[in-house]
């Protein structure tokens, strides 16, 4: 009985890989133990220097939270981390809890380099050669006057609850300990932006892939600073498609929210293509 009951509570996901980039996509339907699954959300700031950005962040903001607390509810451990303003939750439980995880071993040195406040994993060209926007602009997107490139941000968007339970952290080791504590070997990422925090980040897809974990991006959840007035021109959500279908063929597998929440995928307002984009 218990045995059964555990399996009908295990997460089942449709994870979207590519052999290529470009290629036509293949699916794998894989069963994940929650238990044994963490939710890292990135940088979903209560601001950004950004006003395109910002208002995408506030947009999507909603459709995470109910994906997030779908995970919670299943049993999925949910990680925090809002770069850079950590200090902001000193005093709480959460961030508590990730600074007082028992030290862990990783398997390999930790990214060192600095960028934005934290550790960063820089792209790998050797692995993954370059991605496939130019955001060497910053990407900024809105159409009038870009914006002023300034750090807009002091804390998570309160749009995304913090639980019990919960943890708070932007720091690789202090991630590798939660996870260790808890035998978790499977990492969800979700939040923005996909091009550069996703990624880049000590906790992002690259650092979780390096550590040997079982990791795949929630496409529908994730943005992209890309302006589409940078090659290869295409408007900004296609550019958001063309990092996804990166992530795919060079880091790890993708799945919609709906594999959680039993709800429609998220798409933005402004996403007015037609057919089916990438992300569905």
């Amino acid at each position: 009985m218990a045995n059964s009951m555990l399996a009908a509570n295990d997460l089942t996901l449709n994870l979207r890989s590519r052999a290529t980039a470009g290629s036509d996509p293949s699916v794998r339907r894989v069963t994940w133990e929650p238990s044994r699954t963490a939710m890292i959300i990135c940088d979903m700031w209560d601001d950004h220097w950004c006003k395109s950005a910002a208002s995408r962040v506030n947009e999507m903001a909603p459709a995470l939270n109910d994906a997030v607390n779908a995970a919670r509810r299943q049993g999925v451990f949910i990680i925090h981390a809002p770069s850079s303003v950590v200090s902001f939750y000193a005093d709480s439980a959460q961030r508590k809890l990730a600074q007082t995880a028992p030290f862990a071993q990783p398997p390999i040195e930790l990214a060192t380099a600095s960028r934005w406040g934290t550790a960063w994993c820089w792209t790998d060209a050797d692995h993954e050669g370059v991605l496939p926007i130019d955001d060497s602009d910053m990407g900024c997107s809105c159409e009038a006057k870009k914006c002023e490139i300034r750090e807009a941000w002091s804390r998570q968007n309160e749009l995304i609850q913090i639980a019990d339970g919960d943890a708070i952290t932007d720091n690789a080791q202090e991630a590798f300990n939660l996870l260790a504590e808890r035998n978790i070997d499977n990492v969800i990422l979700c939040g923005v932006h996909l091009n550069m925090c996703v990624l880049g980040r000590p906790v992002g897809i690259r650092q979780m892939v390096k550590l040997g974990k079982h990791v795949a991006l929630m496409r529908d959840l994730t943005d992209t600073m890309y302006n589409p007035e940078r090659p290869p021109g295409v408007d900004h959500f296609t550019g958001t498609d063309l990092v996804i279908d990166h992530v795919e063929k060079f880091w790890c597998p993708s799945f919609v929210s709906t594999d959680i929440t039993g709800t429609p995928a998220f798409v933005f307002a402004e996403d007015t293509r037609p057919g089916d984009s990438q992300r569905h």
